[in-house]
């Protein structure tokens, strides 16, 4: 979604630091949150074009609609 806004996404420039949670059901560990944080070195004058890829990020990511409702998941970015 970045690319397609003439954002450049590719060597190095955007990564990512995942945490999850998990908790027990009848003994077994199973995973109840994710909370993604994004970084991405960018221009400020793309911010506004890099916020509107983040907030449609989600319900076009396959992972985020296979898993968003049995997991809590959160994200946020950073523009550095």
């Amino acid at each position: 979604m970045l690319e397609a806004r003439g954002i450049d996404a590719s060597d190095g420039r955007l990564a990512a630091e995942v945490k999850g949670g998990v908790g027990k059901e009848e003994g077994v560990l199973v995973v109840r949150r994710i909370h993604v944080k994004y970084q991405l070195r960018a221009a400020a004058a793309d911010e506004e074009a890099i916020n509107r890829a983040f907030d449609l990020h989600p319900m076009r990511c396959p992972v985020y609609r296979t898993l968003h409702k049995c997991i809590d998941i959160t994200t946020e970015l950073a523009i550095l």
